[in-house]
Parts: structure tokens; sequence; C-alpha cells
């Protein structure tokens, strides 16, 4: 071993040991905070499997509001009338199977709020429609905020 070998070997070390630690399998940075909304996400992924509606609602914040993409506040869905939608959704379909891959947890300075970036994949069967098996899959952007020591979903589901 040669003397620059040595002076390279502690800088390197150094290095290493100020890294980030990482979520094993993802970039997400390991922290107590990330591995909660993770926990959220997962938990929300398989509420939805099991079309179970009060799960879903345990994981949403009174704030929450989704405006589906329209200016009209008709088909808006709020913390109030979230249970119903979701039982009415539910009640058509069949078999859900949904994958969640988050791609990105970040922590928000205002208000004590995390975004996170996923991408779902979903198949579903619409046995009143058709008997073809449904899919979609899309990037989408989940907006949490943390109450009381716990992370609840404002919006993006």
């Amino acid at each position: 071993m040669n003397v620059r070998s040595l002076l390279v070997l502690p800088l390197l070390l150094l290095t290493a040991a100020c890294a980030t630690r990482r979520i094993p399998g993802t970039d997400i940075e390991d922290t107590e905070d990330s591995r909660a909304i993770l926990a959220v996400m997962e938990r929300y992924r398989a509420a939805l499997e099991a079309k179970d509606a009060r799960a879903i609602q345990a994981l949403v914040s009174e704030s929450f509001r989704e405006d589906a993409g329209t200016e009209t506040l008709e088909d808006d869905l709020t913390y109030a009338n979230l249970p119903t939608h979701l039982q009415n959704l539910f009640s058509k379909l069949d078999n859900p199977k949904v994958d969640i891959n988050v791609r990105r947890v970040q922590l928000l300075e205002e208000e004590n709020r995390a975004m996170a970036i996923y991408y779902w994949n979903a198949s579903w069967r619409l046995p009143t429609l058709t008997s073809r098996s449904q899919s979609d899959s899309e990037l989408e952007q989940m907006v949490l905020e943390k109450r009381d020591g716990q992370w609840k979903i404002i919006s993006g589901i």
C-alpha cells in the first residue's frame, strides 16, 4: 500500500459514514417520518384491495379534499363524503389488485406536511359492465400532514 492510498482511505471512510441512509430497495431517505409515511401508503393499498372504506377513512385527515380534476364542487371528495363514495365504488368492483411503488418522499417545511410521489398499477373487474378485467396505472402525488404524531392523507388518493 502506498502513501497516497493511506491518505485517501480515511477520507473515503469519513464520506461513507456521513452518507444518508436509504430505505433498502429505494432511494428514499431512511427516517422515522419517511417510514411512517410508507406505512400509511401500504395500509391505503391494503385497504383498497380489501375494499375497506372505513380503513381508508381512518387514514385521511379531516382536511382531506380531492377535486377530481374539475372546477365544479359536486364531484369533490371530502372527509365527510369519502366513506359513501368509497362504499358505492367498492360495491361495483370485484377483485381489486393494487401495486404502489413510492418513488420519493419529501418532507415540506410548511405545517408538518409531506409529499409522496408514487406510481400505482391497479386491476379490477366490473362484473355489471363487462366480464373482462380492467386496469390502469399512473404517476401520482399524495400529500400528507402530521397531526398529533400521526401522518394522515390530505390529497392524492
